[in-house]
């Protein structure tokens, strides 16, 4: 590119920019740095938790950086975007060199090369140089792809090559990362991943994102048919396993039907549906033989104006804030809520969401009607379970439950599987595979000869020094374990 006359010399400081390996190393130090940063400080956790950890001025620098969802950032994604450009213009300025070497129509051109390569093996042989040609030429072919024949005055020169492609093999690096950057922006640009609680016969067709809290629709729905769990008897209640029955529908008709447990999920037009929770739906009466939701009461203090409001709810029933305060939903009721390791007993889950779109996930304990102070919002709520309504179910009614999915899309993870894949390959080539080339020389009378062997490798060279000596014990007649 430098050397090409037509080039403006901004287009070849540009270009010199994006090919310098230097460029690579920092690139690589400052994505290991972040990467160092996003272990320290937790990742998509609930905004409040980081306004009490980091104090107003760090949550409002950090969340402007993106540090809260780093993976995700604009300037993360940038820098895989100019890692890619590089690796790409690095093995475009390289290519040219390396496609001499490997695509070169004959063998090597002469025995100079090898002239002062050290660890050459000569030794003699009672036999002219006639009567070594053809045999020689057979063992060099079998052990060498490439090979090419000499006369020379007193004799003759095979010069010989093999693994001329292995030279590739640090494209394929180049490709694969390559591949597996693009793979990691398509998912994080296209993809997604929520959750969403579904009551026992219930369906949902969207779920609410895990970034924004924002719902996501779904092109088809999810019912969940049943639902159950097992508990370790001598644990007191903890769970043993808990598996879902889902049906998938389409336009209202199911076009599939699986049980899932932890790890094994369903996999549906390439969205990922992973059984992640369960809970009991808290219940009233029964009516027209089926457990109604219960009620819920929630306490809303106003900050500005300390006026105090009551509104009744249940859980998936949004309800609109008085003061323009936004909106909120019940997502899920926690028979056991745990909060800095500490437990808090029974509590309902929310989410909040003010009137320019932003959403916060909201604990709310029964047990603790203050607790929503800590968050240091424009409200405070708290919730009660309705006093008119039964704490207990009705003698002979079943519990219900609710399942809760984990539901992600990865556009890219084929992408991402590929990329590992060429990754593989192509440092086992780069590191584990060599390019050949020996020369060997016979010069002699019409009584004896005297042979000469030296090679060169591209790597490993050690190890092309034992292949040498290997091979002029062949040559010589003799088994390696003749060797003195």
């Amino acid at each position: 590119m430098k050397n090409e006359p037509n080039t403006s010399p901004r287009v070849q400081r540009i270009w010199k920019f994006f090919a310098s390996v230097r460029l690579t190393v920092v690139l690589l130090l400052t994505l290991a740095a972040t990467s160092i940063i996003g272990t320290l400080i937790p990742q998509n956790e609930d905004p409040a938790m980081y306004f009490r950890a980091y104090g107003e001025f760090l949550y409002r620098l950090f969340n402007v950086l993106g540090l809260f969802d780093l993976y995700h950032s604009w300037w993360f994604q940038i820098l895989f975007i100019v890692l890619a450009v590089n690796v790409t213009v690095c093995s475009i300025d390289r290519f040219p060199a390396i496609w001499k070497i490997v695509f070169v129509k004959n063998a090597l051109a002469g025995k100079q090369r090898f002239q002062k390569s050290a660890g050459g093996r000569t030794f003699a042989v009672k036999m002219p140089p006639d009567r070594l040609r053809a045999p020689y030429t057979k063992m060099i072919s079998r052990r060498f792809s490439r090979h090419r024949i000499e006369n020379t005055q007193n004799g003759f020169v095979i010069f010989a090559e093999k693994g001329r492609w292995v030279r590739l093999g640090v494209f394929a690096v180049h490709a694969s990362i390559i591949i597996l950057l693009f793979g990691g922006l398509i998912g994080s640009m296209f993809g997604f991943e929520g959750f969403v609680n579904i009551p026992e016969g219930e369906a949902a067709d969207s779920i609410r994102l895990r970034k924004s809290g924002q719902n996501h629709p779904l092109d088809f729905q999810i019912r969940c048919d049943d639902f159950h769990v097992s508990f370790y008897d001598d644990h007191g209640r903890m769970p043993k396993e808990y598996r879902s029955t889902l049906t998938i529908l389409e336009k209202g008709s199911p076009v599939l039907t699986r049980n899932i447990i932890v790890n094994e999920p369903l996999r549906y037009r390439g969205i990922n549906i992973y059984q992640s929770s369960y809970g009991q739906m808290p219940s009233g009466p029964s009516l027209s033989g089926r457990i109604a939701p219960r009620r819920i009461l929630l306490t809303i203090t106003s900050v500005s104006t300390g006026m105090v409001y009551e509104q009744s709810t249940a859980i998936g029933e949004q309800v609109e804030l008085p003061e323009n305060l936004g909106s909120f939903l019940i997502t899920e009721h926690r028979e056991s809520a745990v909060f800095g390791g500490q437990p808090l007993g029974e509590a309902l889950v929310g989410v909040l969401t003010a009137k320019n779109g932003s959403s916060d996930e909201i604990l709310l304990p029964l047990r603790f009607p203050n607790f929503d102070r800590m968050r240091k919002g424009d409200q405070v709520i708290s919730a009660a379970l309705a006093d008119d309504e039964p704490t207990a179910e009705p003698d002979g009614t079943e519990i219900r439950y609710f399942t809760g999915l984990q539901v992600t899309r990865d556009p890219g993870v084929w992408m991402v599987y590929a990329g590992f894949v060429i990754m593989i390959i192509g440092c086992y080539v780069t590191f584990f595979m060599s390019h050949q080339q020996i020369v060997v020389e016979v010069t002699g009378s019409a009584a004896d000869s005297r042979v000469t062997v030296s090679g060169t490798a591209n790597k490993n060279k050690p190890g092309m020094q034992e292949r040498l000596n290997r091979l002029a014990l062949l040559l010589a007649g003799r088994r390696s374990s003749d060797a003195p």
